[in-house]
C-alpha cells in the first residue's frame, strides 16, 4: 500500500509542543474534542477516565470505564443458524466522578465560550497525572486562575485522586464548586446531546452499539457529611458497581456546603465568598469497586474502606507513590532514541499507553481500546497475545503472567464453545468480555480460530523469556493440551502418495479474505501450537512426574493423543506456489483478481466502510498483514529469500485499514532490507493515535498498535528474536538514527541494550549470566562482563518504496496470468430507495472484528 507521508511532523507543534516526557496541549480546540479526550485519558488497566473537562461541558463523549464491567443483550440475527453468537457484551459507561463544576459570580466556566487568557493541559508520562492550568477573565472582568489534577492510581487499583484550586487573581467574588457523581449511562445532565455521544448516531461497525433500555438499576445512593455514593446492578449481566467520593475543602474564606442526591446524581456543592489573592483548594478522592455479582452493599463497604484509608494519607502521598511506581516502570521499559524530541515523545506515549491499559488489569484481559473508550465494545481480542504480551513478557513479566492466567480462567467457556462448534478441546472466542463468543459476523470473527494458536504462542514466549516453568506446569499446559485437541479435530488428513494435514473453513488475520482452506498463518501457527504441546507434555513427564500424573488424570490425556499431535505438526500443509515463488495466503487466494490500490482514491478508504464484504472477498486485497505476520512470528521456518519475495508480493495489496498491520510490515521490511519502507511504516504506527491517522481515535486508543510500536523498535530495528529458547540480535537501525537504547528482562536478568550505527553494547544488572547470539555468533553477558560488538552494517539495505501498484502478470499454476482491477463504488448516501427514512438496528449491524 502507499504509506501516508509522515516525513514532516504530523502534529501542530504550536499547540502540542514536542516534550519528550509529556503530552502537552497549549490551546483548547473544540474541533477535535473526541481525539484529545482519548489522548488525555488517565487509567491503570482497571479504571479509565477520559480526558473530559472537569466542568462537564464541551465533550464529544463523556466516559469512565471499568475493565470487564459490561452489560449483555441478545444478538438479533436477520437469519440465524446453529452456533451463531447469541449474547452481545458491551462495556458500560460507569458513573462519572470527574465532575467539578466551577461558577464565579454565578457564571459557569465553560471552555468553549469562556475568555481564556492562558491555557495548558499536560499528561506527564513520569507520574501519570493529568494537569490543567488556565486563567479565565469572567464576563464581569475578574481574573480567575483554575488549576486541576487528575490521577488514577497504579498502586491502589480502585482509587482516583482529583484536585481543584481556584484563585481570584483580580477581584472578590462568590465561588460555587459543584462536585458530582453522575450516572451518564442512563441519567444525563442538561447538556446531553445524542448525536455527540460515543457511538450514537453512527453506522460504523467498529463503534459500540447503543442500548435500548435502562442498563444500571439503582441500588444505593446518598450524600452525607463529606462522602457521597452511587451503586447499581446491571439489568441483564447482573454485574454490580459502586462509586464513592470524599472531599476536603481548604479555604480561609467564609463558606458552606450543601448536599443533594437522587438515584442517578449526587452533588456536594461548596459556596465560598472568595477574596482576591486567596486560593480555594478542593481534594476529591474517588473509589470504584465492581463485581460479577457481589451485592452492591458489599461493594459500598469496599468503597468505604478504600476511602477511609486514602483519607489518612492525602493527595501528596498518592502523587509521590505514583511517581515512584512510574520510576520503576520506566527503568524497565523506556526506549530511547536520540536526536528527535517529537519521536521520543511519541514512543513514550505509546509505552505509557500500554502501562495504562495493562498494569492493574489484574484478573482481566486487555481490551482492544484499554479503558480509554467504548470502541469495539470493550472486547478482548487476539490483539493482547500477539501485540501486547511480547512487551509485557520482556519488560513486565508479572503483568504478562496475569494476562495468561486470565486466559486459563476462560478455559471452561472455551471448552463449551468448542463443543458448540463440533470440536474437541477448547476454542477461544474471537471477541468477548465474559468468555462467550460475541462476534455476530462469524465469517470475519468466529472463523478466526487462529486465536487458539496465538494464545499458545504468547504462553510459550512468556515461558521462554522468564523461565517460569512452574506456570507452564500448573496452568499453561492445560491451554496447550486443549488447543491442540481442537487443531487435531478441526484438521483432516489427505493423501496423494504422501500424507498431509489440512485445515479448511477458517479465516486468517486478514479479514478481507474469509472462510478459506489452508490459510498460511493459521496452519503455521497451529503447527507451532501442536509442537509446543508435545514438547511441554514430554518435558513435564520427564522433569515433573507427579504433575504429569495429575495432568493425565485431570485432562484424560493419552500417549496416542500426543503422538497424533506430533504427526499433525509434521504433516501440516504449508501452501507454496512454485511458479510465483511465494506462499499463497490460502489455497485459492491467487485465483482471484488483484485489487489495484493505486487506482483506489483515499476517500474510499477504509474499504470495509465503502464496499460490501462480498465485493472485497472477490479480490486479492488485504486489510492487514497475514502471511507477513507469519514471517515474523515464525521467522525461523522461512528462508530470507522467501521472506523478501512474500513481502514484495503482499505489501502493495495491503490496505493498512487495520492499525495492526503497519508494525508488522515495518519489522519484516527492516529484516529483508527495505529500510525506508520500514521507517515509513514505523512512523505510521507511531502516530496512529497522536495524529488520529485512522480517524477513529475518538473511540479509544489502539492498544495493540502501541504494543506493536515497542515490537517494531525491539524486534524490528534492534533485530531481537527469541527462537528455540535463545535470545539473539541482528540489528537494522534506520539511517539517520544516532542510537537506540532499551531494557529487556531475560529469565530474571535485566539487560540494557544500546545500538548505534557501528556498535551493539549490552550490559547486565546482577543476576544469572545470559547467553545470546549476535548475527550467528554466541556470546555471554553478565554484570561483570558487559558485551560490546562492532557492527559492519545493518544488513542489506534496499532504497526506495514499494508503492501500491500490485505485482501483476505472474502465471498461476493453470497457466493463466494474474490481472488487476478496481470495483466501482456507489455513494450510498446519494441513492434514494423510497420516501421512507432508513432505520438502523444497532444490534443488527455486523460487527467487523479486528482493529
Amino acid at each position: 500500500m502507499s504509506v501516508r507521508d509522515l516525513t514532516t511532523d504530523p502534529l501542530d507543534r504550536g499547540r502540542v509542543p514536542a516534550d519528550p516526557w509529556r503530552l502537552v496541549e497549549c490551546t483548547h480546540n473544540a474541533e477535535d474534542l473526541g481525539v484529545t479526550e482519548t489522548l488525555f485519558t488517565v487509567a491503570n488497566g482497571y479504571l479509565g477516565m477520559r480526558g473530559n473537562p472537569e466542568e462537564g461541558r464541551d465533550a464529544y463523549a463523556h466516559g469512565t470505564f471499568v475493565n470487564g464491567f459490561h452489560e449483555t443483550w441478545p444478538i438479533r440475527h436477520a437469519e440465524s443458524a446453529y452456533g451463531f453468537a447469541r449474547t452481545g457484551q458491551t462495556i458500560v459507561n460507569v458513573p462519572d466522578a470527574k465532575l467539578l463544576k466551577v461558577y464565579v459570580d454565578d457564571e459557569p466556566l465553560t471552555l468553549g465560550t469562556a475568555d481564556i487568557e492562558h491555557y495548558e493541559r499536560s499528561l506527564d508520562f513520569r507520574d501519570g497525572v493529568l494537569r490543567r492550568c488556565l486563567v479565565w477573565r469572567t464576563p464581569s472582568g475578574k481574573r480567575v486562575k483554575v488549576e486541576t489534577t487528575r490521577m488514577v492510581s497504579m498502586t491502589q487499583r480502585h482509587l482516583a485522586v482529583l484536585t481543584l484550586e481556584v484563585t481570584m487573581l483580580e477581584g472578590d467574588a462568590p465561588i460555587v464548586i459543584s462536585s458530582q457523581l453522575l450516572n451518564r449511562q442512563d441519567g444525563t445532565d442538561e447538556y446531553y446531546a445524542p448525536e455527540s455521544s460515543m457511538g450514537e448516531g453512527m453506522n460504523d461497525p467498529r463503534k459500540a452499539a447503543a442500548f435500548e433500555g435502562r442498563v444500571l438499576l439503582p441500588r444505593v445512593h446518598y450524600a452525607r457529611d463529606d462522602r457521597m455514593m452511587l451503586g447499581y446492578r446491571c439489568a441483564n449481566s447482573l454485574m454490580t458497581i459502586a462509586v464513592a467520593a470524599d472531599h476536603r475543602l481548604e479555604t480561609d474564606d467564609e463558606h458552606e456546603h450543601i448536599l443533594r442526591d437522587d438515584e442517578d446524581l449526587t452533588k456536594m456543592v461548596f459556596r465560598i465568598e472568595a477574596s482576591e489573592g486567596r486560593t480555594v483548594r478542593l481534594q476529591k478522592m474517588v473509589a470504584y469497586h465492581s463485581s460479577r455479582g457481589v451485592p452492591v452493599r458489599e461493594l459500598s463497604d469496599r468503597c468505604d474502606r478504600t476511602l477511609d484509608r486514602a483519607s489518612r494519607h492525602g493527595v501528596e502521598h498518592y502523587h509521590a507513590e505514583q511517581r515512584a511506581w512510574y520510576d520503576r516502570f520506566w527503568a524497565a521499559t523506556d526506549v530511547e532514541v536520540d536526536g528527535d524530541d517529537a519521536r521520543q515523545q511519541a514512543i513514550r506515549f505509546n509505552i505509557f499507553s500500554l502501562a495504562q491499559a495493562s498494569a492493574r488489569a489484574d484478573q482481566q484481559g486487555v481490551p482492544a481500546k484499554g479503558v480509554t473508550g467504548s470502541g469495539y465494545e470493550g472486547h478482548y481480542f487476539w490483539d493482547s497475545e500477539v501485540y501486547v504480551a511480547p512487551f509485557l513478557s520482556f519488560t513486565q513479566p508479572d503483568v504478562a503472567r496475569n494476562l495468561l492466567h486470565f486466559r486459563t480462567r476462560m478455559l471452561p467457556a472455551a471448552r463449551a464453545r468448542a463443543r458448540e462448534m463440533a470440536q474437541s478441546g477448547a476454542l477461544f472466542p474471537w471477541r468477548t468480555i465474559n468468555g462467550e463468543e460475541a462476534s455476530a459476523y462469524y465469517a470475519a470473527g468466529s472463523a478466526q480460530v487462529h486465536i487458539d494458536a496465538d494464545i499458545a504462542y504468547a504462553l510459550m514466549q512468556y515461558v521462554g523469556a522468564t523461565g517460569d516453568v512452574g506456570f507452564l506446569v500448573r496452568d499453561g499446559v492445560d491451554l496447550l493440551v486443549e488447543t491442540s485437541r481442537m487443531w487435531a479435530e478441526l484438521g483432516f488428513w489427505r493423501s496423494n502418495g504422501e500424507r498431509s494435514f489440512h485445515i479448511h473453513g477458517v479465516t486468517g488475520p486478514d479479514e478481507y479474505t474469509t472462510v478459506v482452506n489452508n490459510n498460511l498463518f493459521t496452519n503455521v501457527m497451529a503447527r507451532y501450537n501442536l509442537e509446543q504441546a508435545v514438547a511441554a507434555v514430554e518435558r513435564i513427564e520427564r522433569d515433573h512426574p507427579t504433575e504429569h500424573a495429575q495432568l493425565v488424570h485431570r485432562l484424560g490425556l493419552t500417549d496416542e493423543e500426543v503422538d497424533e499431535w506430533r504427526a499433525c505438526a509434521e504433516g501440516m500443509a504449508i501452501p507454496f506456489d512454485e511458479g510465483l515463488g511465494i506462499h499463497p495466503q490460502d489455497d485459492f487466494f491467487l485465483d482471484r483478481e488483484v485489487w489495484d490500490l493505486s487506482q483506489t482514491p483515499d476517500e474510499l478508504r477504509p474499504l470495509l466502510l465503502h464496499y460490501h464484504p462480498l465485493v472485497i472477498y472477490r479480490f486479492q486485497v488485504l486489510k492487514q498483514a497475514d502471511v507477513v505476520l507469519a514471517l515474523f512470528l515464525q521467522g525461523d521456518r522461512f528462508t530470507q529469500e522467501e521472506k523478501r519475495a512474500d513481502f514484495e508480493y503482499y505489501d502493495p495489496i495491503t490496505t493498512g485499514d487495520s492499525t495492526l498491520s503497519a508494525v508488522v510490515q515495518s519489522i519484516i521490511a527492516a529484516e529483508v532490507g527495505y529500510h525506508e519502507v520500514a521507517a515509513k511504516y514505523f512512523s505510521q504506527a507511531l502516530y496512529v493515535d497522536l495524529a488520529n491517522l485512522h480517524d477513529n481515535t475518538v473511540d479509544g486508543l489502539h492498544i495493540a498498535s502501541a504494543g506493536g510500536v515497542w515490537s517494531a523498535l525491539v524486534f524490528g530495528f534492534a533485530g531481537m528474536r527469541d527462537r528455540g529458547g535463545a535470545l539473539s540480535f541482528d540489528p537494522r537501525l534506520p539511517v539517520g538514527w544516532p542510537s537506540l537504547r532499551f531494557p529487556v528482562k531475560w529469565r530474571g536478568t535485566q539487560l540494557r541494550v544500546e545500538l548505534t550505527e557501528t556498535h551493539l553494547s549490552i550490559t547486565a544488572e546482577p543476576g544469572d549470566e545470559v547467553r545470546l547470539v549476535v548475527r550467528g555468533t554466541e556470546h555471554t553477558v553478565s554484570a561483570s562482563t558487559p558485551l560490546s560488538i562492532a557492527l559492519d552494517g545493518h544488513g542489506e539495505r534496499i532504497d526506495g518504496m514499494l508503492g501500491d501498484r500490485p505485482l501483476v502478470g505472474g502465471t498461476r499454476a493453470d497457466g493463466t496470468q494474474i490481472t488487476a482491477g478496481v470495483p466501482e463504488a456507489i455513494d450510498f448516501d446519494e441513492v434514494v430507495f423510497s420516501d421512507q427514512p432508513l432505520h438502523h438496528d444497532p444490534y443488527g449491524v455486523p460487527h467487523v472484528p479486528g482493529d
